[in-house]
C-alpha cells in the first residue's frame, strides 16, 4: 500500500511539473499575445484572426488599424507607413460583421494605444444581420481580461503543439505586414478562374422594398459602430465601400434587391458622415475596377494591387466622399456602370 501512495504521488508529481513546463512555456512565448509584445526571436505563426486578433491589439506597438473583411487582407501595413507615415496592424476578420468590429474596437480603445487612425472596411450585406451577429463564435476567454478562463489558453494542445513546439521545429515567421493575406497567387485572378467558379443565385421575381434592410442597418450603427467614433473624437474614421466585381452586382439585380442595396449605401453615407472624424471613400463605382474580371480571384475578392491602389487613395483623397449630396451621386455612378455592362456578352462566352 506505501508503494502505490508513493506511485500516485509520484504521478501527480510528475503531472503537476508536467504542467506547469507547459503553462511557463506558453505564457513565456505567448503565441496568441495576451501577456505581452512578441519575443523577437521567436518565429511566430499567426494565422488565425479569432484567437490572435485580441492579443495582436493589445500589445503590439501601433498607432492606426486596418479593420474589415477579407476585403481587407491584401493590405500591406508597410504603405500606410510609406504614403501616410502610419503605424499599422491589420486585425481583420473573414466574413466580419459589425459586432466582429465592435469586439474588436472595445480591446483597441481600451488597449492604452494613441489610435490615430481607424481604416474601416464596410460590406452592406453584413450591416442587414443582427446586431449582435458575428461571423463565427469568438473564444470570449481571448477578448475578457478573466485571467481564470485563460487556463483554456495556457493548457490548450493545439496552442501548445501548433502555436508554440512547430514554429520551432520549422521556423517561418509570419510577415505581420501581411498576415492574413490571401492564398490566392497572381495565377488565380483572371477572368477564366472567376468565371468557371461563379454560380449565379436564383432569380426572385419580387422586387425587395426599397427600405429592407435600413431598419436593421440603422440598429446596427447605433450599437457597434457609432459608439466608437463618437467616444474617440482624437481618432480619424476612414469608412471605405470596396469594390466588389460586377458580378456581384449580377446577383444583386438577379436576387431583385439593387435598389435596397443602394439605400444601405445610402444611409450609411448619410449616418456617419454628421461625425467630423469620419472621412468616407467609395471604390464600389471604379468601373475600370469592378469591370475587369482579371482583377478577381470570385466575384468579390481583388488582387492585392487594389488594395495598393485604395490605401494610394487614402493619402491623397481620390475616390473621396464628403457629403450625402456626393455620395448620392456616386450611387448615380453605380447605376451607370450596371446599366452599360454587357451582361449577355460576358455569359455568352466559354471560359
Amino acid at each position: 500500500m506505501n508503494r502505490f501512495k508513493k506511485w500516485i504521488v509520484s504521478a501527480l508529481a510528475f503531472i503537476l511539473i508536467l504542467l506547469s513546463l507547459t503553462a511557463a512555456l506558453v505564457i513565456w512565448v505567448d503565441p496568441f499575445f495576451q501577456y505581452h509584445a512578441p519575443l523577437k526571436w521567436f518565429p511566430y505563426l499567426v494565422d488565425n484572426q479569432l484567437s490572435q486578433n485580441p492579443g495582436m491589439a493589445k500589445h503590439l506597438e501601433y498607432d492606426s488599424v486596418i479593420l474589415g473583411s477579407s476585403m481587407t487582407v491584401n493590405f500591406d501595413t508597410r504603405w500606410f507607413d510609406e504614403l501616410m507615415g502610419l503605424n499599422t496592424i491589420k486585425l481583420c476578420y473573414s466574413g466580419a460583421y459589425p459586432k466582429d468590429q465592435a469586439n474588436i474596437m472595445d480591446i483597441i480603445f481600451d488597449s492604452g494605444h494613441r489610435v490615430d487612425t481607424v481604416f474601416l472596411g464596410v460590406d452592406v450585406m453584413t450591416y442587414s444581420g443582427g446586431v449582435d451577429e458575428t461571423k463565427y463564435p469568438i473564444p470570449t476567454y481571448l477578448y475578457d481580461d478573466d485571467l481564470v478562463n485563460d487556463v483554456r489558453y495556457i493548457f490548450n494542445k493545439d496552442v501548445l503543439l501548433n502555436y508554440v513546439l512547430r514554429p520551432l521545429a520549422d521556423p517561418d515567421r509570419t510577415d505581420l505586414a501581411t498576415v492574413y493575406q490571401s492564398w490566392w497567387t497572381d495565377e488565380y485572378y483572371n477572368i477564366q478562374w472567376v468565371m468557371h467558379n461563379y454560380e449565379p443565385p436564383e432569380r426572385v421575381e419580387t422586387e425587395a422594398d426599397p427600405e429592407a434592410y435600413i431598419e436593421a442597418v440603422r440598429k446596427n450603427l447605433r450599437a457597434n459602430i457609432c459608439p466608437y467614433i463618437e467616444q474617440n473624437p482624437d481618432t480619424e474614421f476612414y469608412i471605405f465601400f470596396p469594390p466588389y466585381s460586377i458580378l456581384y452586382w449580377n446577383d444583386v439585380m438577379t436576387e431583385n434587391h439593387l435598389e435596397a442595396t443602394l439605400a444601405e449605401y445610402q444611409y450609411i453615407a448619410d449616418t456617419l458622415l454628421s461625425y467630423d472624424n469620419v472621412r468616407m471613400f467609395f471604390f464600389a463605382s471604379q468601373e475600370q475596377i469592378v469591370t475587369d474580371l482579371n482583377n478577381y480571384a470570385d466575384y468579390t475578392h481583388y488582387h492585392k494591387d487594389i488594395n495598393r491602389y485604395m490605401t494610394e487613395c487614402f493619402a491623397d483623397g481620390a475616390c473621396e466622399v464628403t457629403s450625402a449630396e456626393q455620395m448620392k451621386g456616386a450611387l448615380d455612378d453605380m447605376r451607370a456602370v450596371i446599366d452599360r455592362f454587357d451582361f449577355e456578352a460576358l455569359f455568352s462566352q466559354e471560359y
